[in-house]
Parts: C-alpha cells; structure tokens; sequence
C-alpha cells in the first residue's frame, strides 16, 4: 500500500463525513468490509451503510483532524455533530487496501 492510496483513502474518508456524502463515503468500503464503532461490528455492505447513516450522517458529524500516522494507519480527530457533549476526540483505525477493508472507532 502506498503512501499516496494510504492518505487520499483517508483524505476522501474525512472529506465525505464533513460533506455529509453518504453514498461516496460508503465507496470507500470494500464488499467485505468491516466497521467497529461503539463495541458493535458493522459487517458488509448494508450494515456499513446503515452505519454510515446512524453515525455519521444523520448525526451530521464533521472531524477535525488531530493526528494522522501513516504507518497504523491511524487517524485522531475531534467529532463534532448533532450528539451531546461535543466535540470528542476519537481514534480511527484503519486497514486499507485499494479501500477501507477494516474501521476501528475508538475514543480517542
């Protein structure tokens, strides 16, 4: 995996949350994917999206980015949305390939 895949993925994954881009953000995901958030797995597809809908569009979260190392590839960023006790930060963990194969969403 290279450099510029790892951080445009990344970049893109940012870009579709703080755009509200439910369909471009679920683009990113592989068929196989694998999202954890808030001890629960997301597996496939249709649960991604559903947990794109949940928890990234309707509670219209934007990120700001804290942190990013490469080498996880891990990113930190403070959410902010329609949720109480706003922003927080959190620990995207992610395991790429040409997409987001795995997401793990930790509090940061």
């Amino acid at each position: 995996m290279s450099a510029t895949i790892t951080e445009s993925l990344v970049t893109s994954f940012v870009e579709a949350t703080n755009t509200h881009e439910a369909e471009v953000l679920a683009g990113l995901f592989g068929p196989e994917a694998v999202v954890i958030d808030d001890n629960t797995e997301y597996r496939g597809v249709t649960q991604i999206a559903q947990w794109i809908q949940d928890h990234q569009i309707a509670p219209k979260i934007t990120l700001t980015v804290v942190d990013f190392d490469p080498s996880g590839p891990t990113l930190i960023a403070n959410a902010n949305g329609d949720f109480p006790g706003g922003p927080l930060p959190f620990s995207f963990r992610f395991t790429l390939t040409d997409v987001i194969e795995r997401l793990e969403v930790t509090p940061a």
